[in-house]
C-alpha cells in the first residue's frame, strides 16, 4: 500500500476505500446531464455503487434538481440545444449552491464548437475534469491555469494531478475499451466521490481505482462485452474495503 502524499492529505489503497465506503454510506444524490448513449449504464454503475441518480436534462427542472444534490455530473456527448442550456442552468445553480461539478469534455479533440463550450465551463470552475488523453491535450493549457481544478486523464494508465501531486492508476482492463460509455460511467462514480470527499485529487482516484479492479474482476472468464457490462455493474455493486485494498495499484507520478 503505497502513500502519495502524507497524512492527513495521502492517497493511498485505505484512503480511497474509505471514500467509496462513504458513498455507500451517505447515498449522495448525484445530478448527471450524459449523453443519450451513457444514461442507463451511468445511473446503474451510480445506484450500483449507493448513490442515488437523477438525469433530467431540462433547462426548467435542472436548477431544482441541482440544488438538492450532492454533486453533479456535466458530460458533453450528445450535445444537442436541449443538453447545452440544460449544462448551463445545472453549472450556474451548483455554483450558486456551492456544489462540485465534474466536467467529462467528451469529443472536444474532434468537435471545435465543442471544444469552445468546455473552455467556457472550464472557466467557471468544475472540481474535476474527466477525459481521454486527446479530449485532455485539447483542453489541457486551460485546465493547467485552472485554480482548484484537479484533472484525470484516462487509458491504460491513469494519470490525475491536482497541480501539485500527481497520481497513477494501473488498476483497469481493455475490455473496458470494447465498449461504449465506460468513460462516461467513471465520470458519474467521481461525482459521486467528490460529494463525499472534498480532496478532489483523492475523490477522482478512489472512483478510478474502484472502476479499475471492477473492471479486472468483471473481466475473469467473462464471454465478451455484452456480459461484461452486466458484470462490471455487479462487481462496482459489490466493491469493499478488502477488495480495494488487496487490489489496487496506485502509485505516485
Amino acid at each position: 500500500m503505497t502513500d502519495i502524499t502524507s497524512a492527513p492529505n495521502r492517497i493511498d489503497a485505505f484512503a480511497v476505500a474509505r471514500v467509496i465506503a462513504r458513498v455507500r454510506d451517505w447515498a449522495p444524490r448525484v445530478h448527471c446531464i450524459t449523453n443519450t448513449v451513457a444514461q442507463n449504464f451511468t445511473a446503474n454503475v451510480l445506484a450500483a455503487i449507493g448513490a442515488v441518480p437523477s438525469m433530467t436534462v431540462h433547462a426548467d427542472e435542472v436548477a431544482s434538481l441541482v440544488e438538492s444534490a450532492d454533486g453533479v455530473l456535466i458530460n458533453l456527448g450528445t450535445l444537442d440545444p436541449e443538453r447545452r442550456a440544460g449544462i448551463e442552468a445545472a453549472v450556474q445553480a451548483a455554483r450558486a449552491n456551492g456544489k462540485a461539478w465534474v466536467l467529462d469534455p467528451v469529443k472536444v479533440d474532434r468537435v471545435p464548437l465543442r471544444r469552445a463550450f468546455a473552455l467556457t465551463l472550464i472557466k467557471q470552475a468544475p472540481a474535476i475534469v474527466r477525459g481521454n488523453s486527446g479530449e485532455m491535450t485539447a483542453l489541457f493549457p486551460a485546465i493547467a491555469a485552472a485554480t482548484g481544478t484537479a484533472f484525470a486523464v484516462t487509458g491504460a494508465r491513469d494519470s490525475l494531478s491536482d497541480g501539485t501531486r500527481t497520481v497513477l492508476v494501473d488498476n483497469g482492463h481493455p475490455m473496458l475499451a470494447r465498449m461504449v460509455a465506460t468513460g462516461c460511467a467513471l465520470s458519474g462514480l467521481i461525482a459521486a466521490c467528490r460529494a463525499v470527499e472534498s480532496d478532489s485529487l483523492l475523490a477522482a482516484a478512489a472512483a478510478t481505482v474502484a472502476w479499475g479492479v471492477a473492471a479486472e474482476r468483471a473481466a475473469i472468464g467473462v464471454a465478451g462485452p455484452g456480459s461484461f457490462a452486466v458484470r462490471v455493474i455487479d462487481e462496482i455493486g459489490a466493491m469493499d474495503t478488502p477488495t480495494l485494498e488487496r487490489h489496487a495499484l496506485i502509485s505516485r507520478g
